[in-house]
C-alpha cells in the first residue's frame, strides 16, 4: 500500500531518525501539519532543528555570561524554511521567495514578528544588525550538512569572544571542535531527509 502524503509528512515529524533526531516544537509541527507542507521540508527542519539544540546548548554551557534566547533560536530553527510550503520548487533548487514569504506566513497564524523573522533573517547573517541568535540559526542551516562558511563562523566568533573576554582564536578552536562534531553525522542527517519526497 502507498503512502500517503500525511502519512509521509507524520513519518517526517514523527520517526526516531538515525541519528535520532529530536521532534519539533509541538507548535511547529501542527502548523507543519495544518499547512499540509512537504514531507521533505519537516524532515529538513527536524535535521536543522536538532543541531540548533546542540549550538545553543553548547553556547548556554561554554558562555554562561552570553543571554541567548534558547526558545528562540529552536524556534527559529524549527521554521527557517517554512516559505517554502509556498515555494516548493525551492526545496530542490536555489531560491529566496520562502524567506519573506516564510516570515509573512508566520505572522499571518499569529506568531510574533520577534519570532517570525528568523523564517526571513537566516540566510542574511552578514547584515550587520545580526543578532547571535540569528548567527546561531543560520549555522545550524549549514552544519546540518557539514557545510562550513568561514565568514559566518568569524561572525559567531566574534560575539562569543567579546562575550567571554577570551582571544578569538581560543573562541574559533572551542567552536570548530563543535561544529567538526556535528558535521560528522551530516551524512545520517542527509540520508534522512531524502527518504521523503519533496512533494507529498
Amino acid at each position: 500500500m502507498t503512502a500517503t502524503p500525511s502519512d509521509l509528512l507524520s513519518r517526517a515529524l514523527d520517526a526516531p531518525g538515525e541519528p535520532p533526531l529530536r521532534p519539533l516544537p509541538l507548535v511547529v509541527a501542527e502548523l507543519l501539519r495544518s499547512l499540509d507542507a512537504p514531507p521533505r521540508l519537516a524532515a529538513h527542519l527536524r535535521a536543522v532543528h536538532d543541531v540548533a539544540v546542540e549550538l545553543v546548548d553548547w553556547v548556554r554551557d561554554h558562555h554562561p555570561a552570553l543571554a541567548v534566547d534558547r526558545d528562540g533560536v529552536l524556534f527559529g530553527a524549527a521554521t527557517h524554511d517554512v516559505g517554502k510550503t509556498l515555494h516548493p520548487d525551492e526545496l530542490a533548487g536555489p531560491g529566496s521567495a520562502h524567506e519573506e514569504a516564510g516570515r509573512d506566513l508566520l505572522l499571518s497564524h499569529g506568531f510574533p514578528p520577534a519570532l517570525a523573522r528568523y523564517a526571513a533573517t537566516h540566510a542574511g547573517w552578514d547584515d550587520p544588525a545580526v543578532t547571535v541568535e540569528e548567527l546561531l540559526v543560520s549555522t545550524a542551516d549549514k552544519v546540518w550538512k557539514d557545510k562550513r562558511v568561514p565568514d559566518l563562523e568569524d561572525r559567531l566568533v566574534k560575539a562569543l569572544s567579546a562575550a567571554s573576554g577570551r582571544e578569538p582564536w581560543e573562541e574559533y578552536l572551542a567552536l570548530d571542535d563543535l561544529l567538526t562534531r556535528l558535521g560528522s553525522d551530516a551524512g545520517r542527517r542527509l540520508a534522512f531527509q531524502a527518504q521523503f519526497p519533496v512533494h507529498g
